[in-house]
């Protein structure tokens, strides 16, 4: 706990995302809750339990409200000749299910992504600063995009660990009808038909699948946020009352998600098809697809992802500004890099 102390006292505004040290006290300004008011302390022990808490909100509602989106997908990639697009998809499971049934599959979706979120978001901010400590101010500024990816990786390798149980359950309630109704059911079956390697035969091409979402969703949404800051919006962050920055903080989060879609979708099929197949491969899962299988139920993915995407960055930048957070603005070229700058020109 103190070394974290230690590394926000010295680094918080001279890592990448937090400008240079010499802006400390504009950053202070740049919030409407001055800063002897924050709830906690940047870096602080309690700012990554709350980022935590964040990440479980924004990761475990967002993927539960998209399910039925989510399962139509799961079945056109697994039996594309049967549920073929959205809207055949839709409709054959209203027709052999009813509304209920495009719930299936919400428990352990919830469980999951609660999990993965706590990890997600939790261990990016910790691994971001201590990337950012490692390299240096200048360094840190002009690789940020570099550490983004890095940070979000990281975290993301871990967070995977704990989705991956709930992951496999729910692709085998979603895609092989009568299997199970329900987790309490599904849950003992899947040890005992396949132990504990059914649980996790899945992890790898999820790892395949999350770690170039997360770290496209990431980087791109630091990027974007950014330069929407920079080029699009008219008034400085700090000027705008904290709804609108939320709103800037959606449309980010929504950009990054198509993104996200377009890098992962082949994996997500992979994922989808290995665990709806009970003793085969990611490789077998692949070939069994093709390549134009790979890319089956993109768009809904697209338009699942973006959204879900969006509302996770405001669910999180909700939860800072409900709990008085440091949301530090976005990152700006350290003092030290712009009289180099001005030295030079001037030579």
């Amino acid at each position: 706990m103190e070394s974290l102390k230690k590394v926000w006292k010295s680094n918080v505004f001279s890592s990448p995302t937090y400008g240079a040290h010499s802006q400390r006290k504009l950053a202070a300004a740049n919030t409407t809750v001055p800063i002897e008011e924050y709830s906690c302390e940047f870096g602080s022990g309690k700012f990554f339990a709350l980022c935590g808490f964040g990440g479980i909100l924004s990761c475990g509602l967002t993927h539960t409200s998209v399910v039925p989106l989510d399962l139509v997908k799961c079945r056109i990639q697994v039996e594309p000749q049967k549920y073929g697009n959205m809207i055949k998809g839709f409709g054959v499971t209203l027709k052999e299910g009813g509304a209920f049934a495009l719930t299936t599959g919400w428990a352990p979706t919830f469980i999951g992504y609660s999990i993965q979120g706590l990890g997600k978001f939790g261990l990016y901010e910790v691994f971001k600063l201590y990337y950012s400590k490692w390299l240096g101010e200048e360094t840190s500024y002009r690789w940020r995009t570099t550490i983004y990816l890095a940070a979000s990786a990281s975290a993301e390798f871990f967070a995977d660990i704990g989705l991956a149980p709930w992951e496999a359950l729910k692709v085998r309630i979603q895609t092989q009808p009568g299997w199970s109704n329900t987790l309490r059911e599904g849950l003992p079956k899947l040890y005992r038909d396949e132990g504990l390697w059914g649980f996790y035969k899945g992890l790898s091409p999820l790892w395949m699948r999350q770690i170039p979402y997360t770290m496209m969703k990431f980087a791109c949404f630091e990027r974007t946020i950014e330069f929407l800051y920079k080029n699009v919006v008219p008034v400085p962050r700090d000027q705008l009352p904290k709804s609108q920055q939320l709103v800037v903080t959606f449309a980010a989060g929504y950009i990054a998600g198509v993104f996200c879609a377009l890098v992962s979708h082949p994996a997500d099929s992979v994922v989808s098809k290995l665990n709806s197949d009970a003793g085969s491969t990611a490789i077998q899962a692949a070939k069994t697809l093709g390549w134009k299988g790979l890319w089956k139920g993109l768009g809904a993915r697209i338009l699942m992802i973006g959204t879900l995407t969006g509302l996770q960055w405001f669910i999180y930048d909700s939860v800072k500004v409900y709990f008085r957070m440091p949301r530090p603005p976005p990152p700006t070229m350290p003092e030290s890099m712009k009289r180099k700058l001005e030295a030079t020109d001037s030579q």
